[in-house]
């Protein structure tokens, strides 16, 4: 019976196992039947029973640029190439994008901006208009890259991801993915640190080319940083970042610092650089007991919340850990720009100050140009801060400012108070601005109007709807300036440029609400000289190509 029993179950697993193998064989049959056999090589040799499995038809070849195709592949774009792909985007789908320029660089190539949003030709009232720009310094061409992925992946999960449906449907994101092409053009790919590339044709560092607050900066305007200017100067962007490489941080304002006009040791770089190349120098041994110090906005608890956001949402980036050896661990993956090292005219302390626009800095690789089959992991690490970034426009209050008639009342002049950066209202008689929970006061200015204040309350969950009504009023001859009925200063002084303060304003500056009085940085704007200006302008340059 016990043998009987044993043959039986050996009978049952031989044909189950006769099953499986032909069913494997009906499974393969398509696929034999498709497949193409080779011939013998000319030469006799080879086997003629040599059988290729084709691809299926329609699918790219690995690694290979199509302009129209559906995946954009993780590789590095030249001018050309980038502008067909914006090109051949904006036609698949003319009803989430549009794409314009705003200028061309030295050499004739478009700085083109992609708008991304579910309202793409015109603002629509309500939306906050906010910016990406990419590829400032030639030589860091990540964030260029990242942006080209940004776009792709807006519109390819517009209608499957409703975080992304939701971000498109209220906010209007323009993307500048270069800013200096004709820099980009002259970097090489693998080259991590080094200058060239950095800058425009013309030898200029476009990151280094905006009227400053702290300073004069007398280098001559350059046509990118011109198309930038002239761009957020007719757009009231709310939010803003710019990508760069050579760290691995985000840098929020102020670059520069108060009196940095003359020799400071503001203006030297952090203490662990010196360290790094002087060593018994009696000079070196001065310089390294002091350490860069931190120049903060009155928006500072807004600047680190938003580096915070990115940096938390990025795969690495909040653990602070520093790129070498001999470079700097940036706590929790932030960091003050002036604190990390001073600069004058740079493009975020422009934003914020100029227009009101929190813009902040994101150094996003290391490595300033790495080899190309990087960037799909640069692209997981940076997605998702890149995203959350963008919806942070929506904290806040928003709000508009109207006549009695209901009519909208266009650039009124806005600041919180406590916090002397102002902003305006666009022509429609909007307002946004990005605050964390708590209550507030906010003071609103226009010409013809009485000033008005009110308070208002912040909370986690949603943005603070705020509509305010100002009331006519007589002005009085002689008190204020153009904007300014309450007799508050917006810059009108001594002489062109230059405020009641003494801190310099470019002549074209907005009619924003300043301070009156004198300012804290009176006296900013003497020029360099002496021979530890240049020793220190030289440190910041040596500084620059190495870091970002």
């Amino acid at each position: 019976m016990i043998l009987r029993t044993t043959t039986l179950l050996h009978a049952g697993h031989w044909l189950l196992q006769l099953q499986l193998q032909v069913l494997l064989l009906m499974l393969l049959l398509p696929a034999i039947a498709k497949a193409k056999t080779v011939s013998p090589s000319a030469g006799g040799g080879g086997d003629p029973l040599q059988i290729q499995i084709q691809p299926e038809r329609g699918l790219p070849e690995p690694r290979a640029y199509m302009p129209d195709a559906q995946h954009l592949d993780f590789v590095y774009h030249d001018h050309e190439e980038l502008t067909r792909f914006l090109r051949a985007t904006s036609a698949r789908y003319p009803n989430l994008t549009a794409l314009y320029s705003i200028g061309k660089s030295i050499q004739g190539r478009d700085l083109w901006v992609m708008v991304v949003s579910s309202s793409p030709y015109e603002h629509m009232v309500g939306k906050p208009d906010v910016k990406y720009v990419g590829n400032i310094h030639g030589n860091e061409p990540v964030g260029r890259e990242m942006l080209l992925h940004l776009i792709q992946y807006f519109v390819t999960s517009y209608s499957s991801d409703q975080y992304v449906k939701w971000l498109l449907d209220n906010t209007r994101i323009h993307i500048l993915p270069t800013m200096n092409p004709d820099g980009y053009a002259v970097s090489k790919e693998g080259t991590c640190d080094g200058g060239q590339g950095r800058y425009n044709a013309r030898g200029f560092d476009l990151n280094r080319n905006f009227p400053d607050y702290f300073k004069q900066n007398n280098k001559r305007g350059q046509p990118e940083t011109d198309a930038v200017k002239d761009w957020i100067s007719k757009i009231q962007f709310v939010l803003s970042g710019s990508l760069h490489g050579g760290a691995l941080v985000a840098s929020y304002p102020y670059d520069n610092t108060p009196n940095s006009s003359n020799f400071s040791f503001y203006t030297l770089p952090p203490i662990w650089l010196l360290k790094g190349i002087c060593r018994s120098s009696a000079l070196c041994a001065m310089f390294q007991t002091y350490s860069a110090a931190p120049s903060l906005t009155p928006d500072d608890d807004v600047f680190k919340h938003l580096s915070l956001v990115y940096a938390r949402n990025h795969a690495k980036m909040s653990r602070g850990v520093a790129c070498k050896s001999a470079t700097p661990a940036f706590e929790n993956g932030i960091t003050n720009g002036a604190a990390w090292y001073p600069l004058t005219g740079g493009m975020q302390d422009y934003n914020y100050v100029w227009y009101g626009c929190m813009e902040i800095t994101l150094e996003i690789s290391c490595c300033k140009f790495p080899p190309a089959y990087e960037l799909k992991k640069y692209w997981e690490d940076n997605q998702l801060s890149m995203i959350k970034f963008l919806a942070e426009a929506h904290r806040g209050v928003q709000g508009f400012v109207f006549d009695p008639a209901g009519m909208p009342i266009e650039r009124a002049s806005i600041k919180i108070k406590g916090r002397d950066v102002g902003f305006q209202t666009t022509k429609y008689g909007e307002f946004w601005r990005i605050l964390l929970p708590g209550y507030y006061k906010v003071e609103v200015f226009a010409e013809g109007f009485a000033p008005r204040e009110v308070e208002f309350v912040i909370v986690e969950q949603h943005p603070t709807l705020l509509n305010v009504t100002l009331q006519p009023s007589k002005r009085i001859e002689g008190i204020g300036g153009p904007m300014s009925p309450a007799g508050v200063g917006v810059g009108i002084g001594p002489g062109p440029g230059v405020s009641p303060g003494g801190i310099y304003r470019p002549i074209q500056a907005p009619q924003h609400y300043r301070p009156p009085g004198p300012g804290p940085y009176a006296g900013a704007a003497a020029s360099d000289n002496g021979i530890f200006s240049t020793i220190s302008n030289g440190l910041n340059s040596l500084y620059s190509n190495i870091f970002g």
